[in-house]
């Protein structure tokens, strides 16, 4: 049963990319807000399928955390939906992504059309720059800027790997707070293949950092401060689905 569902629930996540993605192409030659609610309302729908199709129950704590104008959201990168959550949470979010996805239909297109920030993940110091400029261009706009740490997804119990150089260029570049964001969302939809695990998935919004520390301290909190939020979540998880390993009794369909 849990296949069925996985496999119907990835029919609904790419069908209803194609759908909206078509029903909101309008959108390209309209102001920049209306691609902005068309990508929250898929994001809605998206949550709405993973609780409806595949079991899976979303939660957002802490939003008493967020603060007013721009800041830098640093968050624990599980899962694809990680990358909606932004857009549920905040105003005005403006994400740092691979510029290889430019190419993609429907989402290349509104990454654009949405000022996204693409970067050469494999660049070099005038990508760092690049980036940056472009961060403070968003930021000055009073957006949200959306960045993953750790650069690329990671399961439930995988060593951190932190990459410090574009979270602490930009912490340093637009001196604004940084909120930290957890989530056990791999242990319900994994980094890789298509089974999606029925459970409770958890967006914990932890207390912003403030601007102004050292590099290092920074980092340190950060890192510290998230990975303890993530250890909790993933055994509060856990417990929901009747486990205590990440990776007991996984399957790939």
């Amino acid at each position: 049963m849990m296949q069925l569902r996985s496999l119907l629930f990835v029919a609904y996540l790419y069908g209803m990319m194609a759908l909206m993605g078509t029903v909101f192409v309008v959108g390209l030659v309209l102001p920049r807000r209306f691609i902005m609610w068309g990508i929250k309302t898929y994001a809605g729908a998206l949550r709405w399928g993973m609780r409806v199709i595949a079991g899976m129950e979303t939660e957002i704590r802490g939003l008493e955390h967020l603060p007013d104008g721009p800041f830098l959201y640093a968050g624990k990168h599980q899962c694809m939906f990680d990358i909606f959550v932004p857009f549920l949470v905040t105003p005005d979010p403006a994400i740092i992504m691979k510029r290889e996805l430019l190419w993609y239909p429907f989402l290349g297109w509104y990454a654009m059309k949405s000022a996204m920030i693409a970067i050469d993940r494999a660049g070099t110091t005038k990508t760092l720059r690049r980036m940056v400029s472009a961060a403070k261009d968003r930021a000055a706009e009073g957006r949200q800027i959306v960045i993953f740490p750790e650069g690329t997804r990671k399961a439930p119990g995988d060593a951190p790997q932190y990459h410090g150089a574009g979270v602490v260029a930009l912490y340093k570049a637009l001196d604004v707070p940084v909120v930290p964001v957890a989530t056990n969302a791999g242990l319900c939809w994994p980094a890789h293949g298509m089974l999606r695990r029925p459970g409770r998935i958890i967006y914990q919004i932890l207390p912003p950092i403030e601007p102004g520390l050292d590099r290092k301290e920074m980092m340190k909190r950060l890192e510290s401060e998230m990975e303890t939020a993530v250890d909790a979540l993933h055994q509060e998880g856990l417990a929901v689905q009747g486990r205590t390993q990440p990776r007991q009794d996984l399957q790939s369909i």
